[in-house]
């Protein structure tokens, strides 16, 4: 369980690509990905977080052996919620299981409290993937209730879970 969240390198775009190619992650993050998912999307990608507001955008890899095995992010909200950011990663399915995905959300929840004058991390979770849920809640995020019918995935309506951790 020695996982480590680190800076994107474009070297990382074979692995990313890698992980990205597996159906079973995409049906569990947000539409707009495209698969099967090629080292160009993920050098898009990578040079983009790396181009980022360093102020906004808090995206890592997760590299266990420095092999990346997954991705993590933290992006901060605008407005009236310019101190709450929201939460989203994925660990590449042979990775599963093994505590890296709780590893990853708690150095990057560490990482933000002590970094920034972010207050408020959350995540919204699809309540079919209990997996996601048991690593938000293991990493010390509280479930603060159920978003129904809060989302279409795959032609599906999706309920959603609303889960935070707050700077204390």
């Amino acid at each position: 369980m020695n996982c480590k969240i680190r800076k994107w390198k474009t070297e990382d775009a074979h692995q990313l690509a890698e992980a990205l190619s597996n159906k079973k992650i995409l049906d569990n993050l947000r539409d707009g990905l495209p698969f099967p998912y090629t080292e160009e999307n993920a050098k898009d990608y990578i040079n983009a977080m790396l181009r980022s507001d360093k102020d906004q955008t808090y995206a890592f890899a997760i590299a266990y052996e420095d092999k990346v095995i997954g991705s993590i992010g933290v992006f901060r909200k605008d407005n009236i919620h310019s101190k709450t950011a929201e939460l989203g990663y994925y660990i590449g399915e042979p990775y599963w299981g093994q505590g890296y995905g709780t590893s990853a959300v708690i150095q990057i929840c560490e990482l933000i409290f002590k970094t920034t004058d972010i207050i408020r991390i959350f995540a919204e979770p699809f309540s079919r993937n209990p997996a996601s849920c048991r690593i938000l809640e293991k990493a010390g995020f509280k479930l603060e209730g159920i978003l129904r019918k809060n989302a279409i995935k795959n032609g599906q309506v999706e309920d959603m879970k609303l889960y935070a951790l707050v700077k204390e």
